[in-house]
């Protein structure tokens, strides 16, 4: 256990932005996956909203340092060509 202001001071810091990126994190997961269950069942207008719906939520953990923006890129591109595809 911390004996330093600053180290206890830190410890509280880690804990509230694991916390809060955890919970970033999650909502990424979760929109890429109604994603996901859109193009799944052939939905496109279902997939198209979602797919809207989560590019901002993607776009923000890059910003924010939770996810590495070069997989961001990679899962967006990837997730429009599978909506693009359910149209086909």
């Amino acid at each position: 256990m911390a004996n330093i202001a600053s180290a206890e001071k830190r410890i509280r810091q880690t804990l509230k932005r694991t916390a809060r990126n955890k919970a970033r994190k999650s909502r990424v997961h979760t929109a890429v996956r109604k994603v996901e269950e859109a193009v799944a069942a052939g939905n496109k207008e279902a997939a198209l909203a979602a797919f809207r719906a989560a590019q901002p939520e993607l776009q923000r953990a890059a910003g924010k340092g939770v996810l590495k923006a070069n997989a961001v890129s990679r899962k967006l591109s990837r997730l429009s060509a599978s909506v693009k595809a359910v149209a086909a």
